[in-house]
C-alpha cells in the first residue's frame, strides 16, 4: 500500500529557503535577488516560497529576521504628522527593544558585527524597508541622508543601552532618552540643510 502524507523525517524546507535567501540577498541585495535563485539555492520548486513566506518581501524580512515590520509601524508613527516624530520614533525604538522582539535585536546586532552577509542583510533591510520609507514619507530635501542620520543617532543608542550597557543609558527612561534624543532626530528631519 502507497504511503500518503509528509515523507519521514524533518521538514527543513523553511530553513534551506531562509539559508539561501540570506546568501542571495547578502549577494545580490533585494532588487537584483529572484525567488527563481533563491529557490534554486534551497534546492527547492520556486512556488514553496510564495507558500512559506508569502512574498519576496516576506522571505526577505524572515532572512533579516527583524522582529517589527516597517510597513506596519512607520505609517503609525507618522500618522499624527512630522510634528514630534522625533520623540516618538525613539520611544517605539526603545519600547521594541525592551520588549520580547529586543532579544532578536540584539542577536542581529551581534551577527551583524561578526558576519558580512549579516551586516550586508541589514543594511539592505535598513535602507530599503525603513529609512526609505521615512524618506518618501518626509517629502523634504535630502531624504535619504536625513533618514541615515537618524539612524546614526538609534544605532548609537542600541550599541551602547543594549549590547555595551553603558550604566548612564542602561538605566536612564524611556521617557528621558526620548526627550534627550528625540529633538536631535527631529531636526534630521524637519530643520531646513545649512
Amino acid at each position: 500500500m502507497p504511503r500518503t502524507g509528509r515523507r519521514p523525517g524533518p521538514a527543513r524546507t523553511r530553513e534551506r529557503i531562509l539559508g539561501a535567501a540570506r546568501t542571495q540577498f547578502g549577494r545580490e541585495g533585494y532588487d537584483k535577488a529572484t525567488l527563481r535563485e533563491i529557490a534554486a539555492g534551497a534546492g527547492v520548486d520556486p512556488a514553496l516560497i510564495p507558500h512559506y513566506f508569502g512574498s519576496k518581501e516576506g522571505v526577505f524580512l524572515a532572512a533579516v529576521e527583524f522582529p517589527v515590520d516597517p510597513a506596519l509601524f512607520i505609517p503609525r508613527l507618522l500618522e499624527p504628522g512630522v510634528e514630534g516624530l522625533g520623540e516618538r520614533l525613539v520611544t517605539f525604538f526603545l519600547e521594541t527593544w525592551d520588549s520580547p522582539a529586543g532579544s532578536s535585536l540584539l542577536a542581529l546586532i551581534r551577527s551583524v558585527v561578526s558576519s558580512d552577509l549579516a551586516a550586508e542583510l541589514l543594511r539592505e533591510f535598513v535602507t530599503r524597508e525603513v529609512l526609505g520609507r521615512l524618506a518618501v514619507a518626509i517629502q523634504l530635501d535630502q531624504p535619504q541622508l536625513r533618514a541615515s542620520l537618524v539612524a546614526t543617532q538609534l544605532v548609537g543608542l542600541a550599541m551602547l543601552r543594549y549590547v555595551i550597557k553603558v550604566e548612564a543609558l542602561k538605566s536612564a527612561s524611556r521617557e528621558e532618552l526620548a526627550g534627550w534624543i528625540g529633538p536631535s532626530i527631529q531636526r534630521y528631519l524637519t530643520e531646513p540643510v545649512v
